[in-house]
């Protein structure tokens, strides 16, 4: 397939845009075709003393009037074909965001941020410039050679027009050895930028980190060092770049030197008259505007094609996860079930070991164990952030590869354990997942969260601008907004994962209580490490390097005194000594 097969759809809709957008910009090229015509008229008229004062003035509005129609042409075609090209811009950069909402969140592992942003920026904006100015630079290139030098045969006759084209299959096989280094360099431009750019991005979200432990220094040598190779990269293109303008400069003075020789002895000879030299010589000019753009094409034209080649890698990515032929909308009741569940990644880690669980509607069940005992990834199973073995996870019966994504995730209130703020006010935080926001049902989550008095003691209250990441909230505040922002959907399963390890035991308290009237009616999954948060679980599931190793109600696990009873003891020794 084409370099430009993400483009087939937008061309098809936008076809004519082009068509229309190219044919004024013939109709301008051909238009100004008829004034070197005209001063050879004016020339050789005036020579002959046979041009009046009437004459002059017709062929003065004459000219005004070609300039009108050049000027009204110049005003179209650009409507049309940059018009078009912005257009372009737009289509690509929504397609490349709608794809990347679709890949799994593995993806985002493996891929830089940075990149990504580089991508969505420089990379589409030099397919902007290949079929915006591009395309309008080849087409004048072409048709202004094709015409002008038609016109120089009939002017002057095709000895004088072939002296004057002679640097021009020079020029061909020059432009084109050219065209390959810059789209492979050009590439490495890219590359480069967008090395910088996750620089620049990664050092500004971990600021705080850098200052605590006095890296200013060296984040700036990294930073100089990316900025540096960037600087390299884009000199490395320049060298080309800067050999392949002049040598179009000088063939296309060559061209007026070898005109002037040849064309002034012909004049002088009687051949042609002064002002068929006068004509031929702005034909000329007309010709060698072409073949200096030349090389501005091909650099455009390169860089457009290095840089969709880089967004067809990304575009040709396909999601790990997806609605398979057999997927079905369920009416999600909350009844789960796991059967014989292992799993591991692609690494070969093995982070599941048969893993079995029944979880009825209406139930809480908490998940409760070292870190890196597996808890997460049972729950981005659930949640189906990776994909579960086939027959490993039910949800009311269905295996949940075969329910739809967007019916599961929907079913699902999950606050993760990283509790991601959005940069806007807590308001549409809390509504994200909502249609419309709806103040009322705001506030009551907020309630329910226990956040609600924090909220309206801010000057703009639910107003409130939470800044990047939420970075103007505490940890336990940003839990709790996360917390509402899940109970605002009202879903038939609540997950908290390890969502209150921010707050004090007294908060959590508060919280859990005020959760009690809600995770009554849902399937409800709590993963913490802390045994506060669980012990009034209905069943407590204990976890040890990806296996269950105990399960039952807070009681009986104490009594049982193994992994959760020695976990409760240490965490009651730590509450006396902090409260001592």
């Amino acid at each position: 397939m084409g370099v430009f097969r993400y483009l087939t759809q937008f061309f098809r809709k936008y076809k004519w845009y082009y068509f229309f957008g190219i044919f004024w910009l013939l109709v301008v090229n051909v238009v100004q075709m008829m004034v070197p015509r005209l001063l050879g008229n004016i020339t050789d008229s005036l020579a002959q003393g046979m041009l009046d004062a009437r004459g002059l003035l017709m062929y003065a509005l004459m000219i005004l009037g070609i300039g009108l129609i050049m000027g009204f042409g110049r005003a179209l075609w650009r409507i049309f074909i940059t018009g078009s090209a912005r257009r372009l811009e737009y289509y690509l950069r929504t397609k490349l965001f709608a794809h990347l909402q679709k890949m799994s969140p593995n993806y985002f592992n493996r891929m830089k941020t940075g990149d990504l942003m580089a991508h969505a920026t420089n990379d589409i904006n030099a397919v902007r410039m290949a079929f915006g100015g591009g395309i309008i630079m080849a087409t004048d290139a072409i048709v202004l050679t094709l015409l002008a030098g038609g016109l120089m045969v009939a002017q002057v006759g095709w000895q004088l027009t072939l002296i004057a084209i002679i640097p021009l299959p020079i020029l061909a096989v020059s432009a084109s050895s050219f065209g390959r280094i810059i789209h492979s360099r050009f590439k490495n431009v890219q590359a480069a930028f967008s090395t910088m750019t996750e620089s620049v991005q990664e050092n500004l979200e971990g600021a705080r980190v850098v200052k605590a432990f006095v890296q200013e220094d060296e984040e700036i040598k990294r930073f100089e060092e990316a900025a540096q190779k960037h600087v390299d990269t884009n000199v490395h293109l320049v060298k080309v770049w800067g050999m392949l303008e002049p040598l179009v400069q000088v063939l296309a003075t060559a061209s007026v030197i070898l005109i002037v020789m040849f064309g002034g002895r012909a004049v002088i000879n009687g051949s042609i008259s002064i002002g068929d030299f006068v004509a031929f010589n702005s034909y000329l000019v007309m010709l060698i505007w072409p073949m200096m753009a030349i090389g501005w094409v091909i650099n455009v034209l390169q860089r457009g094609r290095a840089s969709m080649d880089r967004l067809n890698a990304i575009l040709d990515e396909q999601p790990d996860i997806y609605d398979g032929d057999n997927a079905k909308d369920v009416d999600v009741q909350g009844n789960i079930e796991i059967k014989d569940l292992s799993f591991e990644y692609e690494d070969g880690h093995k982070a599941l070991k048969n893993i079995n669980l029944n979880i009825k509607k209406g139930k809480t069940v908490a998940i409760i164990g070292r870190t890196g005992s597996g808890k997460t990834t049972l729950v981005n199973l659930l949640l189906r952030l990776a994909n579960p073995p086939r027959g490993t996870i039910y949800v009311d019966g269905v295996d949940i590869n075969d329910i739809k994504l967007k019916n599961l995730r929907e079913s699902i209130g999950y606050v993760p354990q990283d509790n991601f703020l959005f940069s806007t006010d807590i308001s549409n935080n809390i509504a994200f997942a909502l249609e419309k926001t709806n103040t009322i049902e705001v506030e009551e989550a907020a309630k329910f969260a226990h956040i609600y008095d924090n909220i309206i003691e801010f000057p703009e209250k639910f107003d409130t601008m939470v800044g990047e990441r939420g970075v103007t909230l505490s940890g336990g505040q940003k839990q709790r907004i996360s917390i509402a922002r899940a109970i605002i959907k009202d879903p038939e399963i609540l997950i908290l994962d390890d969502s209150l390890s921010a707050v004090d035991t007294q908060t959590e308290e508060e919280i859990l209580k005020q959760l009690e009237d809600i995770m009554n009616n849902k399937t409800s999954i709590i993963i913490s490490h802390r045994v506060s948060t669980v012990k009034d679980a209905d069943e407590i599931v204990v976890m040890d390097q990806g296996e269950i190793v105990e399960r039952g109600n807070h009681d009986e696990l104490v009594k049982q005194g193994g992994l959760y009873a020695n976990l409760n003891h240490k965490q009651q020794l730590e509450e006396k000594l902090g409260s001592a």
